[in-house]
Parts: structure tokens; sequence; C-alpha cells
């Protein structure tokens, strides 16, 4: 079981980046995702879910306006695309996999817990110059 963010990089505060969070050797069909983030010096931050079907999803207050998750099913892919980036996105973020409906939960508490994903990707450098 393997999940893989791609897609950082450095980008001009105002920029735009789309992250993917891919699964190898299973299928996301069952799994809820998460995008977290974690900056050097920092605790790390759950930022945005997705529910299974794609028909509903969380944000953190740091991020929501300007980022969008979204999932196709087909393709085992789970995108971030990140807008209006600032230097505090500055960090790397990583994707995780929740069987037991981790961002339903995170819509009713407010907050992503990563206790509640079993599966981590590695995570993606995200670079924002000021």
């Amino acid at each position: 079981v393997q999940l893989q963010a791609s897609g950082g990089g450095l980008v001009q505060a105002g920029g735009s980046l789309r992250l993917s969070c891919v699964a190898s050797e299973f299928t996301l069909d069952y799994y809820e995702i998460g995008w977290f983030r974690q900056a050097p010096g920092k605790e790390r931050e759950g930022i945005s879910c997705i529910n299974v079907a794609g028909d509903n999803s969380f944000y953190s207050d740091s991020v929501k306006g300007r980022f969008t998750i979204a999932r196709d099913n087909a393709a085992n892919t789970v995108s971030l695309q990140m807008f209006s980036l600032k230097h505090d996105d500055t960090a790397v973020y990583p994707c995780a996999a929740g069987a037991d409906f981790p961002c339903m939960a995170a819509t009713i508490t407010g907050r992503l817990d990563p206790t509640d994903y079993e599966y981590w990707g590695q995570g993606t450098l995200v670079t924002v110059s000021s």
C-alpha cells in the first residue's frame, strides 16, 4: 500500500500549484483522503479532505477559499489545487487515506485528525517565495 504525493515546487506568492496524490497497489475507492502539511518547526496541520464519492469536502480556515480538493476514482488520484499561495503555505504536503470516514468526522469536529488516517505518503515540498 503506497501513496505518493507530487506536484510541489517553488512558486512566487500569489501563484498556483496543483498537487496530486496517487495510490499504488490498492484502490482509493474505499478511502476518504486527507491532505496535511508540515512547515519547519511547526506542527502538522490538516488542511483538506474529501469523501469517497467526491461530493463532500472539508477545508481548514487557513486554506478555505484558496484551495480545492477533488478526486478521480477511475484514475486512483486525488488532487489539491492551490491558488493565491502565500509564504505561510510553505511546507511539506503529504496525503493520507482513511477507511473509517475521517473526513466525515472532520466536518463534524472542524479539524482533520491525523490518527484517523491509516496510510500516508511521504509528501511533496511546496515553497512559496515572498
